[in-house]
């Protein structure tokens, strides 16, 4: 394992390779172990691999023979982790196809979430006003099996062109609402450390990009890779964020500790997204558990997911209300530091809708009743001698007025109703008491054939 100099952050060396490890590995090197190249090349990607590790279900065996379903590969760190006689392992199930992976179903979607069509330029996602997504690979360490890009992850094992790259450079640039970038894939740790500082570089120059975040698993699937080297290079493109993909606390091992420690340690913040999965984690008391042992190791958790309408997925997804159910069992029963936000990525595009339990019970202009966590109801009294906040004085908000979207613009302007999209052309349409007493109001007297 590369050391530390003093121009890069300093972390202990990392921990020695696993006891239990399945015996095919048993007698690789501490060096080979840690190498992240020598995992990436000793990935199970075929049934006989995998025989060597686990006892295979025959539900396993033929969705790993099956055509038409989503790559797999398997590091040795993470395979480490499986228990090889039991199928309902949450470790084993997040990466082991299975023949459900098959199953169709009416309400799902190739691409749930309309990425492509809010692409204006290639490898490019351009949905919420002031910030964009830049897909950079197709290529992961290990593949989810929920995975929302699973129409693209792992199909070519490509990384964007320079050309490609450049163009979406472009676009930002010449985009000045743009202030955050989310780098993701696949996942944009796998590739190497000056493409990489290429495209932080890139987005660097650009005078509006404020933040830059990058998403990845690869302190979960692939610890090995976060080096020193690497670490000392994102280091110096703050203000920089990664958000980690976790999902169960079996996932948070010594060598997962020890990464997330050294990116911390850089003064780089880090987040953690978690996919409500059926089976893995839609149990209270596992999520909180998780989401402790996350704030143990500096990561703040930030999402817990719905399980997108996607193909192949629909054997992962809970109800909505099991969501809620966690969400009441994190307020009040731990830290607000460990409690993220529970959302629904809507279909189509629409972005992310946080879900929550309601705590506001009634309101009137004197006072509101709320609950708390136990049951508890309160009532808060209202202010008698509040003075407004005077917008049209407000330098921030004459500078957002024509920015603002959907319901803000409600808020801040003379409209009174949000139209449907333009067709085409996305967002919500602002319409003013005269346009709507001229235009809508008149259709509604068209008789319905």
């Amino acid at each position: 394992m590369e050391k530390a100099n003093c121009e890069e952050p300093l972390g202990e060396e990392p921990p020695p390779p696993g006891q239990n490890r399945p015996s095919i590995w048993q007698r690789v090197g501490e060096a080979e172990w840690n190498d992240w190249r020598w995992q990436l090349r000793h990935r199970l990607t075929t049934i006989d691999e995998l025989r060597q590790v686990l006892k295979l279900t025959p539900e396993e065996e033929q969705g790993i023979l099956a055509r038409k379903r989503m790559r797999f590969a398997i590091t040795p760190h993470f395979a480490s982790l499986m228990d090889p006689n039991d199928p309902q392992c949450p470790i084993r199930r997040q990466v082991v196809p299975t023949i459900h992976e098959l199953e169709g179903s009416d309400q799902d979607f190739i691409d749930p979430l309309r990425e492509e069509a809010q692409s204006p330029v290639p490898g490019l996602v351009h949905r919420y006003p002031d910030r964009v997504l830049l897909l950079v690979t197709d290529s992961c360490a290990s593949y989810c099996r929920h995975c929302t890009r699973r129409r693209m992850v792992g199909e070519r094992l490509e990384t964007m062109s320079r050309e490609r790259l450049d163009e979406a450079l472009a676009y930002i640039a010449h985009t000045p609402a743009v202030r955050d970038v989310l780098v993701s894939g696949g996942d944009p740790l796998l590739l190497p450390d000056d493409v990489i500082e290429y495209i932080l570089k890139g987005l660097r120059r650009i005078p509006h990009v404020e933040i830059l975040r990058i998403g990845t698993r690869v302190p979960v699937y692939l610890p090995q890779r976060i080096t020193p080297k690497l670490v000392g290079m994102l280091r110096r493109y703050h203000p920089l964020w990664i958000n980690i993909h976790f999902n169960h606390p079996k996932e948070i091992i010594p060598e997962t500790r020890w990464s997330c420690e050294m990116l911390a340690d850089a003064g780089i913040p880090l987040g953690s997204q978690t996919v409500l999965l059926a089976g893995i984690n839609d149990c209270p008391n596992v999520m909180k558990k998780l989401l402790q042992e996350l704030l143990k190791i500096r990561v703040r958790p930030y999402y817990i997911y719905q399980c997108d309408l996607v193909k192949g997925t629909a054997h992962f997804r809970t109800p909505v209300s099991v969501g809620l159910e966690i969400m009441e069992a994190l307020r009040g029963h731990t830290s607000g530091l460990a409690i993220p936000t529970f959302v629904v990525d809507a279909p189509g595009g629409g972005g992310k809708v946080p879900i929550m339990p309601q705590y506001l019970i009634s309101q009137s202009p004197e006072k509101v009743v709320v609950r708390n966590y136990q049951g508890l109801i309160c009532a808060y009294n209202q202010p008698t001698n509040y003075k407004g906040h005077r917008a049209e004085e407000c330098p921030y908000c004459i500078a957002a007025r024509e920015r603002n979207e959907g319901v803000a613009q409600l808020l801040q302007s003379e409209a009174v109703i949000l139209a449907p999209p333009v067709p085409g052309r996305g967002g919500t349409r602002a319409l003013s008491e005269s346009y709507v007493s001229k235009h809508i109001q008149r259709t509604e007297r068209v008789p319905v054939r």
